[in-house]
């Protein structure tokens, strides 16, 4: 029997998955299986490939020929140079960095919040409510700043009405022109 180490799909529509598997050469690409080997998911990043090392080395030493892909595969994991006893054993494989735990990052959250300083709560009518009075003080303090500087008591109300006063007071010299 021709036993060979191919790919079979799973997954949906453009979203492959494959299963490493051992299969009779005359089956058909998802058809019935010897013995399933690894797992591969090339649209993941980086790709998600995991063989079982020692039943790949089983098969591939008692004449399961690999194909192309499968080969490409096996060079990744390092398996094809430890089989043909080639040097870079280790292979050439991507792993994704793991994932922080959940419960980790809510602990991290708590923290942050605990460190905060506590004021009053924001809305938009207490935020509102607060910058009014800042905006009259900003006003009143512009307005101290804008002061003029020396104006003439004629242009101001006050030294107009002051002028006024002086204008109907008489004087002993208009008392007497103004009496004959």
């Amino acid at each position: 029997m021709a036993v060979k180490i191919r790919l079979k799909r799973l997954g949906k529509v453009r979203v492959p998955q494959y299963r490493i598997v051992i299969v009779d050469s005359r089956k058909k690409r998802d058809g019935r299986v010897i013995e399933e080997i690894g797992k591969y998911h090339p649209k993941e990043d980086p790709s998600y490939i995991d063989v079982v090392s020692d039943r790949a080395q089983y098969w591939l030493g008692v004449g399961a020929q690999p194909t192309e892909a499968v080969e490409v595969l096996l060079k990744v994991t390092g398996d094809w140079q430890k089989f043909k006893g080639l040097p870079g054993t280790e292979g050439t494989l991507r792993t994704a960095e793991p994932k922080r735990d959940k419960l980790e990052i809510f602990n991290e959250a708590l923290k942050e919040v605990a460190s905060e300083p506590k004021g009053g709560a924001v809305t938009k009518k207490t935020s509102a409510k607060k910058a009014e009075p800042k905006a009259e003080k900003a006003e009143e303090a512009e307005k101290v700043e804008e002061a003029p500087a020396e104006v003439p008591a004629s242009e101001t109300p006050e030294g107009a009405a002051d002028q006024a006063e002086a204008a109907e007071t008489v004087t002993p010299e208009d008392a007497g022109k103004g009496e004959s």
